[in-house]
């Protein structure tokens, strides 16, 4: 059976190029066939979730042999998956690999040919990658002008701007109709919208997709259960804080029970992650998380898909001003804190005022430097008085190594006063405490801290370095 199959593969192959070598014959002979120029094909597509990649890949490349049927033929292909057309061609992984292989001497390509203008720009991108192809003496093709864009031509020049104004609507519309709809579905329905389940809950089946599209494929819907293995653990934290402790002490219990952390639980969603371990920003992360009372919540970040690092897949995320989130009306799943627990745990993550209601101040902060291990000294504000620590890697969120060098401590007052008046000896001149600090800034110095003494850093030359004493 598998013989005969062959066979009848093998005929049908030979009757396919026989009519392809019929449309060879058949066609006129045009000046650039004798050229045979190489091209260079570029594709794109936005998502990867619900577009195939390799339909889009395959139409837009039919469509660039098409373009440039008669003229050449495509050498190299270069295809960016999940990428937003608003993101430049050199955050762009295969755009910006199609640009250094146009600067590359010995490169084979001579145009460069798309499948659809919107695939490939939006808004003044044609522009920008215009100026480079001209350099490096490398035509444009494009479907829309059935053949190489001329930059030269009024008509096509016009034809340039317009697309490029049709791609750049498009794809702000359809962000603003989805974000709105999603906003909607938020507040009206409560739903689910996709994004990993905050630690303490885990997603069940929610039901048959309220889309009949959809549902007849298959897909249903999501939504939050309380996982019985994390979400004691999410109350637990609640209940420290609203009790007083601190951040770094809940962080440093955690680990000491050995519960554990959010990227342990989900180590396929949190393969980025290197600690393994509780910290104060994931305990600070849990505690101002709106969802653990049983709301739906969306749009808290944004993710900025057009500045997205060239070397990173995943999108940059920067948060929301609070009037952007989108809260369910009602609850949406079953809390794990009540509103009144949640409401006062943030009010003791708010800083405390200081006892005169004033702010405190720091002379000489980001300019002192451990000289131990060369971090940069926090600021610490203990007894009514500022001061400069290091704790040379150690933070609160685990216990201290009876092995590592004892933390390091300078009060702010001493500090100036002994700067001061060596400064002033090595000057000759008076010098006042308060001006130590503006000395430092307008010399780009830093103060380097050891156990007895501080020297000034990044002295001029011939300069000795000015010490104080013990």
């Amino acid at each position: 059976m598998a013989a005969k199959t062959d066979d009848d593969q093998a005929l049908f192959d030979e009757w396919l190029r026989s009519e392809r070598d019929k449309a060879e014959r058949g066609k006129s002979q045009d000046p650039y066939v004798h050229l045979g120029l190489r091209f260079a094909f570029y594709g794109r597509t936005s998502t990867t979730r619900h577009q195939d990649a390799r339909s889009s890949r395959a139409w837009q490349l039919d469509v660039a042999w098409r373009v440039v049927d008669g003229h050449g033929t495509i050498v190299e292909s270069f295809f960016d998956e999940g990428c937003s057309r608003l993101r430049s061609w050199d955050r762009r992984p295969e755009a910006a690999r199609l640009l250094a292989a146009l600067a590359d001497p010995a490169r084979r390509i001579e145009a460069v040919v798309l499948g659809e203008f919107e695939r490939g720009f939006a808004g003044r991108q044609i522009w920008q990658v215009a100026k480079v192809l001209t350099e490096h003496d490398v035509r444009l093709w494009l479907p829309e002008t059935d053949g190489p864009v001329d930059f030269d031509d009024p008509e096509h020049r016009n034809l340039m701007r317009t697309l490029a104004a049709q791609s750049q609507r498009e794809a702000i519309r359809s962000r603003t109709r989805s974000l709105e709809a999603m906003r909607a579905q938020t507040r009206e329905q409560g739903r689910y919208l996709g994004g990993r389940a905050p630690y303490g809950y885990r997603l069940v089946d929610g039901g048959p997709h309220p889309n009949r599209a959809h549902a007849k494929w298959g897909r249903r819907l999501q939504r939050l259960e309380p996982d019985p293995a994390t979400a004691p653990h999410v109350t637990w934290i609640f209940e420290q804080r609203v009790a007083g402790r601190s951040l770094a002490g809940i962080a440093r219990a955690l680990n000491e029970r050995g519960v554990p952390s959010p990227s342990q639980v989900d180590r396929d969603r949190n393969r980025h992650r290197v600690g393994s371990v509780w910290a104060v920003p994931t305990v600070a992360a849990i505690l101002g998380n709106p969802r653990y009372t049983g709301r739906q919540v969306w749009n808290r970040v944004t993710n900025d898909r057009e500045n997205t690092p060239l070397t990173s897949k995943r999108a940059a995320q920067r948060p929301n001003a609070i009037d952007r989130w989108a809260v369910s009306a009602s609850l949406a799943h079953t809390p794990l804190v009540g509103t009144r627990v949640f409401t006062a745990a943030q009010k003791v993550r708010a800083a405390r005022p200081t006892g005169d209601g004033g702010g405190r101040t720091y002379l000489l902060s980001g300019l002192a430097v451990c000289g131990i291990c060369g971090r940069r000294m926090d600021s610490h504000w203990v007894h009514g008085r500022a001061g400069y620590r290091c704790r040379h890697g150690r933070t609160s969120a685990s216990a201290p190594d009876p092995a590592a060098d004892r933390m390091l401590y300078w009060r702010e007052d001493v500090l100036l006063t002994r700067l001061a008046t060596a400064l002033a000896s090595h000057r000759g001149d008076e010098v006042a405490a308060r001006d130590v600090p503006g000395l430092l800034r307008e010399s780009g110095r830093s103060v380097v801290c050891h156990r007895e003494t501080a020297e000034w850093d990044a002295r001029p030359v011939g300069k000795s370095p000015v010490q104080t004493g013990s």
